[in-house]
C-alpha cells in the first residue's frame, strides 16, 4: 500500500507540472504574439502613412512637374498665378532649424556639463527636473509666449523686425529643444567611465581639462545623437513656429522676417478652406513628403556620423 501511495502522487505531481509547463508555454506563446502584433502595428503605421504620402504626392505632380517644385523661387499656390516652388518653405524650416541651434546646443551642452562634472548632487537633483518641466510644456504656449514676450523684446532691439518674425521663432524653439540636449548629453557624460576621470587625474590634469579632453570626447556620440534628435525637433515643430514666425513663404535669411516653415504650411491648409482632392489641398501632401524626406536624410547621416564616432571612442 505505501508503494502504491507513492506511485499516485508521483503521478498527480506530473500532472500539476505537466499543467503548469503547458500553461507557461501558451502564455509564453501569447506574450510572444502581442509583442509580434505591437511591432506590427508600428510598421504598419509606418507604411501606410508613406503609402498615404506617396500616393497624393504622386497625384500632385501629374499637375506640377517635380523640376518647378524644386526650383522656383515662389511659393502661392492659393493666389494667382499660382506657383508651387517649395524652396521659401524649405528657407524657412532651415532657417528657424539653424537658429534654435545656435541657441539650444551651446547653452544645452554647457548645462550638461555642469550637472554633470561640476553641480553638487543636491543641485542637479534641483535643476534637472525643472529643465524637463520645459519638455511637458504644450506648444501653443511656447508660441503664445513668442508673440506675447519674446517678439515685443526681439522688436524693441531691432526696430525693423515686424510683429512675427523668424528670430522669435528660433528662440523659442531653441528653449523647447533645451530639454532634450540637456538630458541625452548629462547621460552620456555621466556614462563615461569614472577610470577615466582618475587616470586623467593622475595625470596632473585641471578639473576642466579632464572634462574638455577626456570626458566630452569621450561622451561625443551620445552628445552628437542629442544635437541632431534636437534639430529633427525643430524641424519638425508646428504651432510655435506657426504662431512665432509668421505665414509668410518668402526665401530668406533674414530673422527679422516673416517666414513660413513647412509644417506651418500644412496647418494652414489643413484649417479646411481648401477642398479636398484638388491640386492646392494636395500640396500639403507633396509639402509632407519633402518634410519626411528632409528628416529622414537627417537620421542617416546621424546613423553615419554616430558610428564613426563609436569606432573612434570605443
Amino acid at each position: 500500500m505505501r508503494f502504491a501511495d507513492t506511485t499516485v502522487s508521483l503521478a498527480s505531481d506530473d500532472g500539476i507540472t505537466g499543467g503548469v509547463t503547458r500553461f507557461r508555454y501558451w502564455f509564453e506563446r501569447a506574450i510572444h504574439v502581442f509583442l509580434f502584433a505591437c511591432a506590427g502595428i508600428s510598421v504598419l503605421t509606418t507604411v501606410s502613412i508613406v503609402f498615404v504620402l506617396l500616393v497624393e504626392s504622386v497625384r500632385f505632380f501629374f499637375d506640377v512637374s517635380v523640376f518647378d517644385f524644386l526650383t522656383d523661387t515662389k511659393w502661392t499656390p492659393l493666389l494667382k498665378p499660382q506657383h508651387f516652388g517649395i524652396l521659401p518653405l524649405m528657407c524657412g524650416t532651415l532657417l528657424v532649424a539653424f537658429g534654435s541651434s545656435l541657441i539650444a546646443i551651446p547653452i544645452g551642452l554647457g548645462t550638461a556639463i555642469f550637472l554633470s562634472e561640476y553641480a553638487p548632487p543636491r543641485l542637479r537633483d534641483v535643476i534637472k527636473p525643472l529643465v524637463e518641466v520645459l519638455a511637458g510644456i504644450p506648444s501653443v504656449v511656447y508660441g503664445y509666449f513668442a508673440v506675447v514676450s519674446i517678439s515685443p523684446l526681439v522688436r524693441s532691439t531691432f526696430p525693423s523686425a515686424g510683429p512675427f518674425n523668424a528670430a522669435s521663432a528660433c528662440v523659442v524653439v531653441g528653449i523647447m529643444t533645451l530639454p532634450m540636449i540637456i538630458s541625452l548629453s548629462e547621460d552620456a557624460l555621466r556614462a563615461v567611465p569614472r577610470s577615466l576621470r582618475e587616470g586623467a587625474y593622475a595625470l596632473g590634469a585641471t578639473k576642466f581639462d579632464t572634462t574638455a579632453h577626456v570626458v566630452v570626447p569621450a561622451a561625443m556620440s551620445g552628445i552628437v545623437a542629442s544635437f541632431l534628435l534636437a534639430i529633427s525637433r525643430a524641424i519638425g515643430e508646428t504651432m510655435a513656429v506657426t504662431l512665432a514666425a509668421g505665414a509668410t513663404p518668402k526665401a530668406t535669411l533674414n530673422p527679422l522676417e516673416s517666414v513660413q516653415t513647412m509644417t506651418a504650411y500644412i496647418v494652414q491648409i489643413s484649417q479646411g478652406d481648401t477642398p479636398a482632392g484638388t491640386v492646392e489641398y494636395r500640396t500639403i501632401f507633396a509639402v509632407g513628403l519633402a518634410l519626411f524626406l528632409s528628416t529622414m536624410v537627417i537620421n542617416l547621416v546621424a546613423q553615419g556620423i554616430l558610428s564613426r564616432m563609436r569606432e573612434k571612442y570605443e
